[in-house]
């Protein structure tokens, strides 16, 4: 497969296909930035009207988690590249998809399948590539977890579900008290029903950024690594709901957070843009977490840089040069649902407009929860923390009400 060395118009017989798997805000905005390339961009996620399949070609409801429906979309649409937006896929059968040649998938099977699991991907950063992590165990039982606390990790820790995403099934744990509601917790909360858990111990950090990360042609023919500046975030409850970049940083720490990123994303392999998740303090830099796609808190980039992280990963999977200078400074703010509904409405949009440099994305979803993402308001300023102030105010005028 390997590069696409030219691009064919869509819904032709020279069409470049790309396949999304995941069609949510962040799968929407790639899939705008590979159609403003000339691609067919096909869309596919669990339920019908997905953000992403609101602006694809076409697009198709499937169980990504289910094997073989995977493989008979694939087979069906043909796609040159496939290209998860989530984690929760059948990563073996992307690995069967790749190893018979019928796609390549973005940036490798390999990345899905070891990110799908926390437990993949922290071994391989702590025991394989020798970074600083947090201390961690795993455990299956409620009584594995409490021998994995009493034996070294302590309080406070961590436990979050090996398989979840955005912070669901997530606890702090400050006291023993606490045990038997977190493993109930990640129980309910992992991405395939009850199962293992990480239990990390606690690190004392200054603050938490991302580092994204692009593994991209370079001017050398070859694949080389380039950095966006770093993003810093606010999260709650492992939600994150602001963020702003630049992050300010020691240059040591700058220095020692591009060089895990790098390690990582190297392993990792092939083409597009990594969130790279790590806790720093002071000059000291711990690696978190790794996403091989497009990250949450990068949504700062439609406001911040000249290319967003979204045209980033199209151009890099695509084969083509990015860029990924910094334009001017800017944040982040989440626009929650605050409902249970369908076929929400949102008033207040022209009054968060009038917000200096702001501006808003209404993602689409069809269905509203209390506290899913349903829209971001991004701001640029002269400095990060008068953009944090014009995105949480932009923010704050938008109001979601029932239809």
């Amino acid at each position: 497969m390997g590069i696409v060395k030219r691009i064919g118009t869509p819904l032709s017989p020279s069409a470049t296909r790309v396949m999304l798997l995941g069609c949510g805000e962040l799968g929407k905005e790639v899939i705008i930035a590979l159609q403003r390339l000339g691609c067919e961009v096909i869309g596919v996620d669990r339920y019908a009207d997905a953000p992403g399949m609101q602006v694809a070609h076409r697009s198709h409801v499937v169980t990504m988690t289910d094997g073989a429906a995977l493989r008979a979309v694939i087979e069906k649409e043909k796609p040159q590249l496939v290209v998860p937006e989530i984690e929760a896929i059948a990563t073996a059968m992307l690995v069967e998809i790749e190893q018979e040649g019928l796609a390549e998938v973005i940036p490798t099977a390999r990345a899905a399948q070891l990110t799908m699991n926390r437990e993949g991907i922290r071994r391989l950063a702590a025991e394989e590539l020798g970074l600083a992590t947090s201390p961690y165990k795993f455990a299956d039982t409620l009584a594995e977890l409490q021998a994995a606390i009493d034996d070294g990790i302590g309080f406070p820790c961590i436990v979050k579900p090996v398989m979840s995403s955005s912070g669901k099934g997530q606890s702090l744990l400050k006291t023993q008290a606490d045990v038997q509601k977190a493993w109930g917790y990640a129980q309910a909360g992992g991405r395939v029903g009850a199962g293992r858990v990480i239990v990390e111990g606690f690190i004392d950090f200054d603050y938490e950024i991302t580092q994204l990360t692009v593994r991209a042609l370079g001017a050398s023919g070859a694949v080389e690594t380039f950095f966006c500046d770093p993003i810093g975030h606010v999260q709650v409850n492992g939600d994150y709901v602001e963020s702003w970049q630049p992050m300010a940083m020691t240059p040591a720490a700058l220095q020692k957070s591009r060089d895990i990123a790098r390690a990582v994303t190297g392993n990792l392999g092939g083409r597009g843009i990594f969130g790279v998740e790590l806790f720093i303090k002071g000059d000291l830099v711990w690696f978190s977490e790794v996403s091989p796609r497009p990250h949450d808190t990068g949504l700062v980039t439609l406001a911040t840089q000249r290319l967003s992280e979204f045209e980033l990963h199209a151009r890099a999977i695509l084969g083509l040069p990015v860029d990924t200078s910094l334009r001017r400074p800017g944040a982040s703010a989440v626009i929650y649902g605050g409902m249970e509904e369908k076929g929400i409405a949102f008033e207040g949009v022209a009054d968060a407009m009038q917000v200096p440099e702001s501006d808003l994305r209404l993602f689409g979803k069809p269905e509203s929860f209390k506290k899913r993402r349903m829209g971001v308001a991004v701001a640029n300023a002269d400095t990060t923390d008068e953009a944090r102030q014009r995105a949480k105010l932009a923010a704050s005028r938008v109001k979601p009400v029932k239809a």
